[in-house]
């Protein structure tokens, strides 16, 4: 009887086999309705291949008032208030005095640089951006940090691990493990082997107590809700880095330029006698470029009693002047740079050799012998110092080859933070540092951290009066470095310097910078200083200028007498800057030396005795006055200095005079210069005129030849030194001020030509030498935005420059980028640019020097007569919003076919005149604007125009070359825009106005137009120039991205519609489709990484199903569903499908899934990184929702979870594509059981037989070694997933179901038919093998591995781009690869294996970290399998009352069973039990 009853029981099950169901399953899966494109269904049904309009969805939130109250759920409905922050940021400022002149008077250049080296940074910052995954990625650093405080697992497999590792005894070893191959997988049932010593189980109390269903249901939901992870995703790798297309940072602040710095302190300097003060001097000369790369540093290390013979020729000295240490700065450090220290003495009456002699020839051992003689000569010393203390001549010099201390003494070991943090960031960084390091000069001659050396210098040569130019010297240098030097075998000076060179600590105290500006920290003003020494680079440094600097550097070179009648041979050049012509108009701008005043009004040259043409090495640094006009200039004046005390005869007689004028057409004369001398003074007003002009009455040396020679140089962050910088800065100025009419060189400029000049100034900015370009880049953007803002009025009319402003900087910027490669970040943004815009462009507040009322230009009528352009804006652009726009525009009469014809009516129709387009569209009355409209309508303050509309207008009807820059250079105009729309809504107070009212319908028209161009282009070009299309498509969607702050959201969308329509239009024509898919998938990825994409898509909205709603996965499976009614819920089930409605209210997230089912489209061939790009694509979004913390409620992440809901059709139409976790199964057991004892039996699962049995299923062929049966595969093929990218769906799928509501899954699984639940619990299944803990044996075996990339993945990826491997080819490769350890190579790619932890190249594994993998591991596999086990509960609550009930619960059955076979914890054991309990009692 009773068995009779088992085959009825069996009979009754068995009407609906398992096995016929998973056969029904696969032939379904060729036709799946959810991705096939060819699908039938109603005419309005919108196929996945196209996008759907979405809702407006400004009127949508108008209309829908949220019903949640104040919180999390209210918080999702809209963004925040204060979402958009504009800051003003006080900059940084390094002294402690601001360093800009005092003045009263400063000239336009002046007034220019003050202001953009002082104003605030102006930055337009989303406040809420640091928790997207652009500014907060989720990385392997990231996750560790949110592993902290895991519980730890028990499983039974460590617990056998432990025990047999912890076991001497050989015999009890051998039994154990006899014992274990008699249980399954070593279980704990070994233990009835040893009943004496085994603990007893604790009781179940509850277990016989008859209790309600609902109740037990109930007890075990609330018991499985304690004690759980709620972020599943910090559980599992961080997504992979090289698909973060999104990740950005913020550009580095502006600031000043440093290359590699050391500090020299000069400690003692000591000769064997002490007769006279001897003055020093420090210098950097670079010997392969010939150049002196660093200005000078004066020390005076002179005992009190030899300072004090000089006291008599100079006043108190200031404590600038006292300085003995400086910092040098090297941004090119090489091999061939020499620190020479020249030394000078007071002059005396003998040429150098002489006055070296005693130097030379006495020593301090021999004092009592020379005692006489040194006195004489003390005395001698003191005389000329009483004389001739003003005056100096060479003495002696010597030089430190740089290298060699590096060498000596050793570089210090690399800071552990560095080499930690080069380990970190994304790979493009790495990989920017490793080239830096490769770089052979910073590597060999880095001056970062070497080991501070202390140096003794004993040898000192003397100067050669005939060999004192830098020519000789670099002749000098060059020989030191040969091992037979001459210089070697001449006899020295000798003396003892002392100096200490190490590196710039971080931030050092006490520091003066060159202009003598304390340093901050500065603590105490009475301290020694340390003076900072200017460099002179030796090649180009690209970095704008950042603070106020104005320094003018003089290097007399030669002078020629050699005809000059008279005693004239011990010559002394003075140096003097003239305010003008008086004598008493000598400014006291040049820098003192050591042991003087900070500045003086004069200065001198060394002496060379006797020499009627001397060379010359002085160096005078001067300050540039704020207010430099034509009358300002040097003036040289040349003296015969008398050394021998004479009566009658004047200690210094003036034999010559001559001057270079520093303003001559508005530009600061720098360079070579080869002056004529005059006999006589100068004639009045001969400041305004050059020396090579003959002045009638004026006696020149040489007869007016070029006998001096000088050289200039400015180191100026005011005057550019570039001829075409100088004369646009010069027009800019002129028409600020007004000042016509005004002479420029050959050209008289006035009101009739100063249109043409402007525009041909602004035209050759682009032939402007790039570092000039770079350095003043702020200052030209800025004058060039303010050329746009405020058309210029000449003579009553506006000149409208905005085309040829747009050009300018167009070209400009792609001249900066192309040459500047190397830095760029990896979305190509050139980072001196991107600084530009984040922190210092600005909307211009006030037109630039309006004139006083009454003056002639706006005293009349404004005309407009130069306001046409030649290329005005086309006609299609007033439409190009067209029907999936906007309906809103009274002009549109016909729509656009498709995005192609609507690009050719905006490329062919630019020849239409768009006159007056600004004032139409910005300030028309009636207009959106014309509320700022506050003045007379002749007034100035008409005249400005909004930046970001003209940027547009331009930009659509740009042509050839400039066109090309213009996209070439995408991202800086779209940012440039960007932040002007958000600062221009700053300005007029409209951040709180509604989004569709902030932007007039022109300029909305402008942008429409232009995103659909740069779509086109972006379609068209793809096969041509990749690179230039990968950053066009980044641009365009950080443009969108950041549009989706502050315009109208829905037509944001509709521009987003829009680029899809271009790239599916060139999908159908192209021959690389997959090119395509993949700029496609990158662009949507940057758009979902908005901070608020959960509120964009609408999460708290409730769907309405169309009338008529297109098939998709739920509403064709769910035909004959045995579970409920034939009355559907239809928005149950359109919140699980991608259908229309669900689309277009979920328009982000429809997209992201729409990509994702395409992509597993079964015919989808080759495209496996397409499968890892839109897997990865949603991994990153869940993650960043799994860790942000506005979403922690639970009631919060239903609303997002449902955001996701047809992920679950979708993973389950893929299930025929997914990697079979359960294939080796047997084999993984066996490995695992391979840890614990050697046999070779298979205990791994419970029986194939009884499993089977179980699910209703007839026992399985003999050919099949697993339990699990995926779907037989049909006649088509399938595009297959990779282990790793089936593993990342899987755990987005556990993601979905865990933060689901409950409910809705229930009563979305009422309308499935028995097929797709069975379709569903085969996935389930899926997911048990697939995160199944390994042990920790298994980690231990694996890091025990070389991991190495396989040598051919690269040749495989490249095969499956050009298309040259097709699906089978790529199961058959699969399929050699299934043993996870045989081979080694394959052991990297299988992830699901190895848990490759991302972004470490790191084999060898610490114990802690191998613990904390298996920690991690154990808590996942727990938590994968809790998910599963709530799904099952909810299915079973589902089906338990429906008549098909028998095959389902076989299949809930089987895989609750397989979740007992595979490792699992005790802590789910214990809900396992539980729910089988449940089962089991249920009727």
């Amino acid at each position: 009887m009773a068995a009779a009853e088992r085959r009825a029981f069996a009979h009754r099950i068995n009407r609906t086999v398992a096995a016929e169901v998973r056969k029904q399953v696969s032939r379904e899966y060729g036709n799946s309705p959810q991705l096939s494109k060819k699908r039938g269904g109603p005419p309005q049904s919108v196929p996945l291949t196209e996008v759907v309009e979405p809702v407006d969805f400004e009127e949508y939130l108008g209309s829908h008032v949220p019903d949640a109250e104040p919180g999390p759920l209210r918080d999702l409905v809209e963004f925040p208030t204060d979402d958009l922050e504009v800051i003003h940021q006080t900059r940084d400022c390094r002294t402690l005095e601001p360093g800009i002149p005092e003045d009263e008077k400063q000239d336009a250049r002046v007034r220019d640089a003050v202001q953009v080296y002082t104003e605030d940074w102006v930055i337009v910052q989303r406040k809420y951006q640091r928790l997207s995954t652009m500014y907060n990625a989720i990385t392997a650093e990231r996750q560790r940090d949110r592993q902290k405080g895991l519980p730890r697992q028990v499983f039974e497999l460590d617990e056998v691990a432990e025990e047999r590792s912890s076991q001497g005894d050989s015999d009890d070893l051998k039994r154990c493990s006899t014992s274990l191959d008699d249980t399954p997988r070593g279980s704990w049932a070994s233990s009835i082997f040893d009943l004496k010593n085994s603990a007893a189980d604790f009781l179940l109390r509850s277990l016989l107590v008859r209790t309600a269903i609902e109740e037990t249901d109930r007890t075990n939901e609330e018991l499985r809700k304690k004690n759980r992870h709620g972020e599943i995703l910090a559980l599992y790798p961080a997504p992979d880095e090289d698909e973060a297309v999104e990740r950005c940072s913020i550009p580095e602040v502006p600031r000043e330029h440093f290359g590699q710095r050391i500090l020299v302190k000069c400690l003692s300097l000591k000769f064997e006698i002490e007769i006279e003060p001897i003055f020093g001097s420090l210098a950097l000369y670079d010997v392969k470029e010939k150049k002196k790369i660093s200005e000078n540093f004066y020390f005076d290390l002179n005992s009190e009693h030899m300072k004090g013979l000089l006291r008599a020729h100079s006043a108190h000295p200031a404590i600038s002047t006292l300085a003995r240490s400086a910092i040098f700065s090297l941004t090119h450090p090489s091999p061939d740079i020499f620190l020479v220290i020249k030394l000078e003495k007071v002059l005396q009456q003998g040429d150098i050799s002489e006055c070296c002699e005693p130097y030379m020839v006495m020593k301090e051992t021999d004092a009592l012998k020379n005692k006489e003689k040194l006195e004489k000569l003390r005395v001698a010393g003191e005389q000329f110092c009483t004389r001739l203390g003003r005056y100096r001549m060479p003495f002696a010099w010597t030089a430190i080859h740089l290298v060699n201390i590096i060498n000596s003494t050793g570089m210090l070991e690399r800071d552990a933070s560095d080499s930690e943090s080069d380990r970190k960031g994304t790979w493009n960084e790495r990989k920017r540092k490793t080239y830096e390091r490769m770089s052979v000069g910073e590597e060999m001659c880095s001056f970062n951290n070497f080991r501070p050396a202390t140096l003794t210098v004993t040898n000192f040569f003397k100067q050669e009066g005939d060999r004192l130019s830098d020519e000789d010297l670099y002749k000098f240098l060059a020989d030191m470095r040969r091992p037979s030097s001459v210089l070697r075998r001449l006899r020295p000076v000798t003396a003892q310097l002392k100096i200490d060179i190490s590196p710039v600590p971080e931030n050092p105290h006490y520091c003066l910078s060159p202009e003598l500006l304390h340093v901050l920290p500065y603590p105490d003003l009475r301290v020694r200083p340390t003076k900072e020494i200017l460099e002179f680079p030796v090649k180009e440094v690209y970095t704008p200028h950042t603070t106020y600097r104005n320094l003018l550097y003089v290097y007399p070179q030669s002078l020629n007498f050699s005809s000059r009648q008279g005693s004239v041979r011990n010559i002394a050049v003075k140096l003097q800057f003239m305010a003008g012509e008086d004598p008493g108009q000598a400014m006291p701008v040049i820098f003192g030396k050591s042991s003087c005043s900070d500045f003086a009004k004069e200065a001198y040259t060394a002496v060379v005795y006797h020499n009627k043409s001397p060379e010359f090495y002085e160096e005078f640094k001067l300050k540039i006055p704020a207010n430099l006009t034509d009358n300002h200039h040097l003036l040289f004046t040349f003296y015969h200095i008398s050394c021998q005390q004479k009566q009658n005869t004047p200690l210094e007689t003036p034999v010559g005079y001559t001057w270079i004028p520093l303003m001559q057409h508005g530009r600061l004369r720098t360079g070579q210069f080869c002056l004529p001398v005059s006999v006589d003074k100068p004639p009045p007003s001969y400041s305004v005129l050059t020396p090579d002009v003959q002045l009638p009455g004026m006696k020149w040396v040489d007869n007016h030849k070029g006998v001096f020679n000088v050289e200039v140089l400015a180191v100026s962050s005011v005057h550019t030194q570039d001829p075409f910088l100088d004369k646009f800065f010069t027009l800019i100025h002129v028409l600020e001020e007004y000042t016509f009419p005004f002479r420029l060189k050959d050209v008289i400029l006035t009101e009739n030509n100063m249109e043409s000049e402007l525009k041909s100034s602004v035209g050759n900015l682009r032939v402007a030498s790039l570092e000039s370009l770079v350095v003043f880049s702020h200052q030209i953007l800025n004058k060039l935005i303010q050329l746009i803002v405020y058309p210029p009025v000449i003579a009553g009319q506006i000149v409208n420059l905005g085309r040829a402003a747009f050009e300018a900087i167009a070209v400009m910027v792609n001249q900066i980028h192309k040459n500047l490669d190397s830095s760029q970040d990896q979305h190509g943004h050139n980072h001196l640019l991107a600084s530009y815009i984040f922190y210092v462009f600005r909307l211009p507040v006030a037109e630039p020097g309006l004139p006083e009322p009454g003056m002639p230009p706006h005293s009349g009528s404004i005309q407009y007569a130069t306001l046409s352009r030649a290329t005005g804006r086309p006609i299609s652009l007033n439409l190009s919003r067209s029907k999936s726009i906007s309906n809103s525009n009274p002009d549109l009469t016909t729509t656009p076919n498709s995005p192609d014809e609507e690009v050719q009516k905006i490329v062919g129709s630019k020849g239409i005149d768009r006159s007056h387009s600004w004032v139409n569209s910005a300030y028309a009355p009636g207009g959106p604007k014309s509320v700022l409209r506050r003045n007379h309508p002749n007034s100035s303050m008409d005249l400005k125009q909004l930046l970001h509309e003209e940027l547009a207008l331009q930009w659509v009807v740009s042509t050839s070359s400039v066109r090309e820059a213009a996209l070439h250079q995408a991202w800086f105009f779209f940012k440039l825009m960007v932040k002007s729309m958000a600062h221009h809504l700053f300005l007029c107070d409209k951040l709180e106005a509604p989004r569709k009212l902030r932007f007039p319908g022109r300029f909305v028209d402008d942008i429409s137009a232009l995103v659909c161009t740069v779509s086109a282009e972006i379609a068209s070009r793809c096969q041509k120039d990749i690179e230039l299309v990968e950053r066009l498509n980044s641009s365009l969607a950080f443009f969108l991205n950041d549009l989706l702050s502050f315009m109208d959201r829905g037509f944001v969308f509709n521009l987003l519609r829009s680029y899809y329509k271009q790239i599916n239009n060139r999908l159908l024509t192209t021959q690389n489709p997959n090119a395509l898919i993949a700029l496609r998938m990158d662009f949507i990825r940057i758009i979902c990484s908005h901070e608020h994409y959960v509120t964009l898509n609408l999460p708290c909205s409730g769907l309405s199903p169309p009338a008529s709603p297109s098939p998709s996965v739920s509403s064709a499976t769910s035909q004959g569903s045995a579970f409920s009614s034939q009355t559907q819920d239809q928005r149950v089930a359109s919140m699980f499908e991608l259908s229309v409605a669900f689309r277009q209210q979920h328009f982000l997230a429809g997209l992201v899934l729409m990509e994702l089912a395409l992509i597993l489209e079964p015919d989808a061939e080759g495209a496996f990184f397409l499968h890892k790009k839109a897997i990865s694509t949603l991994h990153n979004l869940l993650c960043s929702h799994d860790s942000d913390p506005r979403y922690m409620d639970s009631s919060v992440r239903e609303h997002v979870a449902q955001l996701y809901l047809p992920l679950i059709g979708i993973v389950m139409d893929a299930l025929p594509q997914l990697y079979d976790f359960t294939e080796n199964l047997s084999q993984r057991g066996r490995l695992a059981s391979v840890t614990v004892e050697d046999g070779d039996g298979d205990g791994s699962t419970i029986s194939q037989s009884v499993a089977m049995a179980i699910a209703g299923s007839p026992l399985p062929h003999t050919h099949r070694s697993t339990v699990f049966q995926m779907p037989s595969v049909p006649p088509r093929q399938y595009s297959m997933l990779s282990a790793e990218a089936s593993r990342n769906l899987l755990v987005c799928l556990l993601w979905v179901l865990k933060n689901a509501d409950g409910a809705i899954l229930h009563r979305w699984l009422a309308d499935l038919s028995a097929l797709h639940v069975n379709r569903l619990l085969d996935l389930l299944y899926l997911c048990v093998s697939c995160f199944e803990y390994k042990g920790k044996k298994a980690f231990e075996r694996i890091n025990s591995l070389t991991f190495k990339k396989s040598l051919d993945m690269k040749a495989r990826l490249e095969e499956a781009i050009l298309g040259t491997i097709g699906a089978r080819q790529e199961m058959v490769r699969r399929s050699r690869e299934r043993s996870p350890f045989g081979n080694q190579e394959n052991v990297r790619w299988r992830k699901n294996i190895a848990h490759w932890r991302q972004n470490s190249d790191k084999v060898d594994k610490s114990k802690e970290e191998l613990e904390h993998e298996a920690l991690v591991d154990g808590n996942m596999a727990t938590e994968a399998n809790m998910v599963v086990l709530d799904t099952l509960e909810i299915i079973v609550q589902t089906v338990i009352l429906s008549e098909a009930k028998e095959s389902v619960l076989g299949g809930v059955l089987r895989v609750l069973l397989h979740t007992m076979g595979c490792t699992p914890s005790a802590a789910f054991l214990q809900h396992c039990f539980a729910t089988q309990r449940a089962l089991v009692s249920k009727p």
